[in-house]
């Protein structure tokens, strides 16, 4: 087992690790929509929230030696399912040709009260 972190995606809110590196497999944390070079959500909308969400995790991912188009299963925390439309289309076009198997469930509330947060499991 090994512990990914990288200065490229936001640090920890918690007791937890960016990711780990264990059985051939990348398990990411959730990721929000901090940037990570201001340490603050700055994004506004699902749209940009959505794609600096998938923007950390790629960087997680890439520090760990995979990418998105490793990625196998991705679950979604959206704070309200009317914005589902507007999240798949930029989930779509940073995934590309990569469909990885997906849960997207809606919820009550996230940290710092953002309107995404997306964890993944890749390939090494």
């Amino acid at each position: 087992m090994e512990i990914v972190s990288t200065e490229n995606a936001p640090k920890a809110l918690g007791p937890y690790s960016q990711a780990i590196k264990a059985g051939g497999f990348v398990w990411c944390s959730g990721q929000i929509p901090i940037d990570p070079a201001v340490n603050a959500v700055t994004a506004v909308g699902i749209e940009a929230q959505t794609r600096q969400s998938i923007t950390n995790l790629k960087n997680v991912l890439e520090k760990a030696g995979a990418g998105l188009d490793k990625v196998v299963k991705t679950t979604v925390f959206i704070k309200d399912m009317n914005d589902f439309a507007a999240l798949n289309a930029v989930y779509a076009e940073m995934f590309g040709d990569t469909k990885p198997a997906r849960s997207c469930v809606e919820v009550a509330r996230l940290p710092k009260d953002v309107l995404v947060e997306i964890e993944c499991v890749a390939a090494l």
